[in-house]
C-alpha cells in the first residue's frame, strides 16, 4: 500500500504532493516475533474432540524511528486450554514501519493506535491460522477487532485516573 492522502482529500501515489499534504503510508511489513507451543502433543489428538477455551490478548505499540517514519507492533497471544491443560499457546509480534507527515500531533496518535494496528492485524490474524493449522489443529478464525473502540476506551481509562 503506497498511498498518500493529501490535505484536499486527492488519493495518489505522492508525487508532486503539495505542501500541507497529509501522508500515511505503509513502507514495510514484516513479521517481528513468532511463536507456537503445544505441549500436550501428540497426546493431545489421542484424546477425541479438543473443544479449547482461547483467551485472546492483543497490545500494540510504536516507536518513532526518525521524523515522520514510526515502527508500530502489533502483540497477539492466544492461549488455547481445555481445562488446566494448555492445547496450545501462539505468540505473534506483527510489525510495520509507516510514514506519517502532515497530522497534528493528537491525529498522528490516533493514527498509530487506531489505523496502524487496524492495517497489520488481517496479516497477523492470517499467520496465526496459518500456524495452528500446522500445529495440527483447526484454524483459528479471530474475529475482526475495533481499534478505535479499544483506543477510546483506553483515552476514557487514562482520563478517569488522571
Amino acid at each position: 500500500m503506497n498511498e498518500t492522502t493529501t490535505a484536499n482529500g486527492i488519493n495518489g501515489n505522492g508525487a508532486g504532493a503539495s505542501a500541507g499534504s497529509k501522508q500515511f503510508v505503509l513502507q514495510n511489513l514484516y513479521v517481528k516475533d513468532m511463536s507456537f507451543e503445544s505441549p500436550g502433543a501428540p497426546q493431545i489428538f489421542q484424546g477425541g474432540n479438543i473443544e479449547p477455551e482461547t483467551e485472546l490478548n492483543i497490545r500494540n505499540g510504536h516507536a518513532e524511528l526518525s521524523d515522520g517514519l514510526y515502527e508500530v507492533k502489533l502483540h497477539i497471544s492466544v492461549h488455547a486450554k481445555q481445562g488446566d491443560q494448555t492445547i496450545f499457546l501462539v505468540e505473534l509480534e506483527q510489525a510495520g514501519v509507516f510514514q506519517i507527515d502532515g497530522y497534528a500531533i493528537d491525529e498522528t496518535k490516533t493514527l498509530l493506535s487506531t489505523h496502524c494496528p487496524a492495517t497489520l492485524f488481517p496479516y497477523a490474524r492470517e499467520t496465526i491460522s496459518s500456524l495452528v493449522s500446522k500445529g495440527g489443529f483447526p484454524p483459528l478464525l479471530l474475529q475482526p477487532i475495533s481499534f478505535d473502540a479499544l483506543y477510546a476506551r483506553a483515552r476514557e481509562q487514562q482520563n478517569t485516573q488522571a
